[in-house]
């Protein structure tokens, strides 16, 4: 059986941005905490710089965190952050 999945990073917007993100971040929050298999999922902003985002999140497997991914893409959350910078870092465990 494969292990979880865990993802933590930042992501980077441009200062003209943030406002867009913020408006999408509850609904982003909420459906990704509903998906099948998904043990955590934090998003928050940061208080000293407003254009980064942190995020961390943990998956039962492979095949839930993919299923996360695809949902992203596909969401209006993904189409709007889809160019932003992204430092993340992946593990399996």
């Amino acid at each position: 059986m494969a292990g979880k999945v865990m993802l933590s990073g930042t992501l980077t917007c441009a200062a003209h941005e943030v406002d867009h993100v913020l408006a999408l971040m509850p609904e982003h929050i909420r459906l990704s905490r509903a998906e099948p298999g998904c043990l955590q999922f934090e998003l928050w902003q940061d208080e000293v710089r407003p254009t980064e985002f942190h995020v961390t999140e943990v998956f039962r497997d492979a095949r839930a965190f993919e299923a996360h991914q695809d949902r992203t893409h596909a969401s209006d959350w993904g189409r709007v952050t889809h160019h932003m910078q992204r430092d993340f870092r992946k593990t399996d465990a």
